[in-house]
């Protein structure tokens, strides 16, 4: 809410010009009552001086200047706009189900697939201060992390908790994406969003990925999957008798079924094969889907001129009375 002030004749404020003519004129004629007089010596006037009341004197015609700007002002109709904005954000609930398998902790995203996944997550959440959001992580079965919620340090929290291992290992995507639909099905949002992350092909669970989409088109949520993992082999840690060891496995992702369950429920697949691609990925992702922002305006205009009015009034009022009084003898 603000105000602001305009004028409904500004052609009147043109009239504020006779200000300036009115002082040089009050200068001018101050100037041309003083007295002449021919003397021989000017010595029996050096230590005579003005009393306050001479110089305060001058007061009156400043009060009768500023009244008469005052009344122009008036006369221009000064108003203030008063205006009112009614906000609705309608959020969107996006629920992130992330692939905690062992195979993300190869390393040819740095320091691992579960770490780079993770930091970059955490920047989308950031920058989606109106939606809900949740996180449901899968391995060989899949659980929820986080329900929906606007607290964004809980759901970052629970986030950096995340470790490989936590669970059975596999890869049950039909299960991660079944979870994460069942955390959204009641939703009321404006819109609901999976963003489904994985390295792998599904091979654990009960529910098959592409039942899972359709269920997911049903809710009318939307999916979008991300396969995680560079071309070909990736460096991936082995515990030893002799400690870690890094061996070179092969990238299996099942593109041609994240590409299904995305087409399924109208999202989108994308393949991310460094750090910096799933950066580019996640922005897409931010940019596709906008929070809806509902604006009502309401403007009222107010006169205000009376204000004006009443102060040049008083002032002139103020200008007669001291005229009248305390300036009456002086000259």
């Amino acid at each position: 809410m603000f105000s602001d002030i305009t004028f409904a004749n500004p052609g009147f404020l043109y009239l504020l010009i006779i200000i300036p003519l009115m002082v040089g004129w009050y200068i001018w004629r101050r100037h041309r009552n003083k007295a002449e007089i021919q003397v021989s010596t000017t010595e029996v006037f050096e230590n005579t001086r003005k009393s306050a009341r001479q110089y305060l004197y001058h007061l009156l015609f400043a009060f009768r200047i500023i009244a008469l700007a005052l009344l122009v002002i008036a006369f221009a109709r000064p108003q203030s706009s008063l205006s009112r904005k009614n906000i609705s954000i309608k959020g969107i609930d996006v629920v992130i189900a992330s692939d905690i398998s062992s195979s993300m902790l190869a390393q040819d995203f740095k320091p691992n697939r579960l770490e780079a996944s993770k930091d970059v997550a955490i920047e989308f959440i950031k920058n989606r201060p109106n939606d809900r959001i949740g996180l449901v992580v899968f391995s060989g079965e899949s659980f929820t992390q986080c329900p929906l919620t606007t607290d964004h340090s809980v759901v970052v929290n629970l986030l950096n908790d995340i470790e490989s291992g936590m669970i059975e290992d596999g890869t049950a995507i039909g299960d991660g994406l079944a979870t994460s639909v069942d955390r959204l099905r009641n939703s009321k949002a404006v819109s609901k969003v999976i963003i489904l992350l994985t390295d792998g092909v599904n091979n654990a669970g009960s529910v098959d990925p592409q039942s899972a989409a359709e269920i997911a088109e049903l809710y009318g949520v939307r999916i979008y999957t991300i396969g995680v993992g560079s071309k070909g082999t990736a460096p991936y840690p082995v515990k030893t008798p002799f400690g870690i060891r890094h061996q070179q496995m092969d990238v299996n992702i099942d593109e041609e079924m994240l590409q299904k369950v995305a087409q399924i429920s109208g999202g989108k697949y994308f393949r991310a094969t460094d750090k910096e691609k799933l950066q580019d990925i996640y922005s897409e992702i931010d940019r596709m889907e906008k929070s809806k922002i509902d604006v009502t305006e309401y403007k009222k205009k107010n006169e205000e001129f009376l204000i004006y009015a009443l102060f040049a009034a008083g002032l002139l009022l103020l200008e007669f009375i001291l005229r009248n009084t305390v300036f009456r003898s002086v000259p």
